[in-house]
């Protein structure tokens, strides 16, 4: 089934809509969504290396965008949609204590936590609830995504043969490693406490 699921990504990168299904996930993990671009993004960079460049554009492209529509659910929509979707993936008070330092280290939690396995949809949502500089914020969001999905691309389009042999070979741990990849990003934030950024 793993290597059934990993062929039938790899083959995405042949579907003219797989960089639309790329650049939804990528907006959608912004705001909302849980899982991260990465997920379709590496088979789809292996598949077609010349293409890495392409999509990690589209993916910060996509991810900036969606990261607006987190802000604007922050800042207009917070008590009707952030505050739900931030109490369903149990960030109440991580988001208080983010939100609080703000004023002095927001330039500095959205570029490091951009570049983070901790899911940018908090940073987005907290960013408009603490009434960030939108401009300021749109800058620092193109970035620490563009640095994160060009890195990769690099990584992917430099080392794509060996990458690709590797996954052909343990495709469920690479799964494995992505998931555990998640989950720890969860993790971190569920661990950020106390009073102090």
């Amino acid at each position: 089934m793993i290597k059934r699921l990993y062929r039938w990504t790899l083959s995405l990168a042949d579907s003219p809509r797989a960089p639309w299904a790329l650049g939804a996930i990528a907006f959608a993990e912004s705001s909302f969504f849980p899982l991260p671009p990465d997920l379709i993004l590496v088979p789809m960079s292996l598949a077609r290396p010349k293409r890495a460049w392409f999509y990690a554009g589209l993916c910060t492209i996509a991810s900036v965008l969606g990261g607006i529509l987190g802000y604007l659910i922050g800042s207009a929509l917070y008590e009707s949609v952030g505050r739900p979707l931030i109490h369903l993936y149990g960030y109440d008070q991580k988001a208080l204590v983010l939100r609080s330092c703000y004023d002095s280290y927001g330039w500095l939690i959205i570029l490091i936590k951009g570049l983070t396995p901790i899911p940018f949809k908090l940073v987005t949502i907290v960013s408009g609830f603490a009434g960030y500089n939108i401009v300021l914020f749109v800058a620092l969001s193109l970035l620490t995504r563009g640095a994160r999905f060009y890195i990769l691309a690099g990584v992917l389009h430099r080392f794509g043969d060996p990458i690709r042999a590797a996954l052909d070979r343990h495709f469920a741990t690479f799964m494995a490693l992505i998931l555990a990849t998640i989950v720890f990003g969860f993790w971190v934030v569920s661990k950020m406490g106390g009073s102090g950024c």
